[in-house]
């Protein structure tokens, strides 16, 4: 119809809508299915005990990324309990099911949400699954991801389709651009304090807006990979000559006069100007100052120069007893600065915050200057290509020099799956988008931020506000 007005999500939602089940409920077909070795060896495993097959294997990838240890020298002998087995059953479930596989050993090995991108798998348009609660990361470029189960995966992976309750809308509107300091991942904070951890339950979640234009394409995946923290189905940005840019020449990408063909259609790919959504916020960009989160749920989080907040109840302050129960585990009271409280720890990676320009800011801040006497840092590259691009560029050498741990890529302690946690109590200020209790060790206190905050406090030994940087 050349006269429907559509936003974004219902462009493509509309585009892979194989037949409409009632009740606002469809048969999409999936583009393209994610796994990993957490639970994509037990979906392949259950197909093939099934006696069914892959329908498509040239549309299936699967990494090695949530299990694996990042250590230097790593193995398929993890450290955690029984993890071996989940490496090793992956890895004979995919080459029997003929998918690609991004192995240990690989270069191409990493975590998967930056894996796909480096790789040309996610495109504009195309609809993504993966068995991991952060898919929407992806959404960054222009397409519909999202997190499924295992059993989602079985059916995705036989049938190329998912059975899926149609989403809500939700444009956020962010206006101006960050001031300098303020990162992207400052912007997702702000946002998800002020909405609240369940402020997006039921919505895709489009961000828009000059201040999005200004950003990055790393940035605009750290905002789309934050959507989760407010329960969002997934989240889009409409695919610019950002986009283009970073996906042009990559691997699974189209080539060539293909390339030019889908540049065409990928430029259609925009909320109409008319478009209505379900719910509309508006964010001042110049308003966000360097966040950080004191309590155990992301919406926890307030500009690091503030204090730790009284109670105050409304939308996204969850009740008086959760309140005091994040208060009595973070080991915080009231009206405290977060500023100046010393840290045990510092983390830098993740899916949110592992990237190469992620690692550049951090290695600017602490070149030259050494973390501070009984702190360990941290640093895990989000994938090979990541890390030999920090090498090439001396940004790993700066930050060994500095004092912090260089890994292997992987989730590590985004939580200790991989079986290596901080300790008992200790505090933490990592880039990780979950501060949730236990999370990274037993009764680990984290406070999560940007790699600019985290990089800075490993150095001083406290949490800090990133702008103080250039007058230490």
């Amino acid at each position: 119809m050349a006269d429907r007005v559509d936003s974004l999500f219902e462009k493509i939602w509309r585009s892979h809508v194989v037949t409409e089940l009632g009740d606002g409920v469809a048969l999409i077909a999936i583009d393209r299915v994610m796994l990993h070795e957490r639970t994509g060896g037990v979906a392949l495993k259950a197909v093939a005990e099934a006696g069914r097959t892959v329908a498509h294997p040239q549309q299936v990838f699967a990494v090695m990324d949530h299990i694996v240890d990042t250590l230097p020298g790593r193995s398929d002998d993890t450290l955690m309990p029984t993890g071996k087995a989940f490496i090793t059953e992956t890895r004979a479930a995919a080459q029997a099911a003929g998918i690609t596989l991004f192995d240990l050993g690989d270069p191409r090995q990493g975590i998967c949400h930056v894996v796909s991108p480096e790789q040309g798998i996610v495109l504009p348009g195309v609809t993504l699954v993966c068995p991991d609660s952060h898919t929407g990361t992806q959404g960054a470029f222009g397409a519909l991801a999202w997190g499924i189960g295992s059993s989602e995966a079985e059916h995705a992976l036989v049938t190329g389709t998912l059975r899926v309750r149609r989403p809500k809308t939700m444009r956020i509107m962010v206006e101006g651009g960050l001031a300098p300091g303020v990162s992207a991942k400052d912007l997702a904070l702000h946002i998800v304090a002020r909405i609240g951890s369940d402020g997006a339950q039921g919505y895709v979640v489009e961000f828009a807006g000059e201040g999005i234009a200004a950003l990055d394409i790393e940035q605009r995946q750290t905002l789309c990979n934050m959507a989760t923290e407010m329960s969002a189905f997934g989240a889009v940005i409409a695919p610019d000559e950002v986009t283009f840019a970073a996906l042009e020449g990559r691997p699974f990408a189209p080539a060539g006069p293909a390339w030019d063909r889908a540049v065409k259609v990928w430029r259609e790919l925009a909320s109409d100007s008319d478009a209505r959504f379900d719910r509309e916020i508006a964010v001042n960009a110049a308003e966000v100052a360097p966040m950080i989160s004191w309590g155990t749920s992301p919406q926890q989080a307030v500009p690091v120069t503030a204090v730790v907040p009284h109670f105050a109840g409304g939308e996204a302050r969850g009740t008086a007893a959760n309140h005091a129960r994040s208060l009595s585990y973070m080991g915080l009271e009231e009206g405290m600065p977060l500023a100046g409280l010393p840290i045990d720890a510092a983390f830098i990676g993740s899916c949110t915050n592992s990237r190469l320009s992620d690692l550049r800011r951090a290695a600017a801040i602490v070149k030259g200057r050494k973390v501070a006497p009984g702190v360990r840092a941290i640093c895990v590259p989000g994938s090979g290509a990541v890390k030999r691009a920090a090498e090439e560029e001396g940004i790993a050498a700066t930050l060994i020099e500095a004092g912090f741990e260089w890994r292997e890529p992987g989730c590590s302690m985004c939580f200790f799956a991989g079986g290596e946690s901080f300790g008992l109590r200790e505090r933490v200020v990592s880039t990780t988008n979950r501060n949730f209790e236990s999370r990274q060790g037993p009764e680990t206190r984290t406070h999560i931020a940007s790699p600019e905050l985290v990089a800075l406090s490993a150095i001083v030994g406290c949490i800090i506000d990133p702008r103080e940087g250039a007058s230490l």
